[in-house]
């Protein structure tokens, strides 16, 4: 992701009501290529957004999306295009198991390559090291 699209991640998190950091955790959490990484539909979040999501392989509630900043709604239904060609390579990832920090809010139906998000995340379940408090710092002072 670069800058100026993290800038604006952080806007939006200082818009809402709560606190900027765990808001804007819970913004980067809610892009496509992450979600597709999280219920297990890729290895990382680079094949997640390169491979995945970028080729147009998924949709979200019946609708094909090919931008990995897409934001997923609570409720949004995500699964994979039935004339997607990256079904080896989805069984293979599917088949490894949970992703490390899969959310529990999270239903997953595997055998049809669907997934759907129960909730929104909370900062409990985002398991990245990372100190979100000197981010909003820096971004304020800007």
């Amino acid at each position: 992701m670069l800058e100026s699209q993290f800038r604006k991640y952080f806007q939006w998190a200082e818009a809402e009501k709560g606190v900027t950091g765990e808001n804007l955790l819970r913004l980067l959490e809610l892009r496509l290529d992450n979600v597709v990484h999280r219920l297990g539909f890729a290895a990382s979040r680079r094949e997640g957004r390169r491979q995945m999501v970028t080729h147009g392989h998924f949709q979200v509630n019946g609708r094909k999306v090919s931008v990995p900043s897409f934001l997923v709604k609570v409720g949004d239904a995500v699964q994979l295009r039935p004339t997607s060609k990256c079904r080896p390579r989805l069984d293979d990832n599917v088949n490894a198991g949970p992703r490390a920090g899969a959310r529990s809010g999270s239903s997953s139906t595997r055998t049809r390559r669907r997934a759907s998000s129960g909730s929104l995340p909370l900062r409990d379940d985002i398991q990245i090291p990372v100190a979100e408090q000197l981010i909003v710092e820096l971004y304020s002072k800007k």
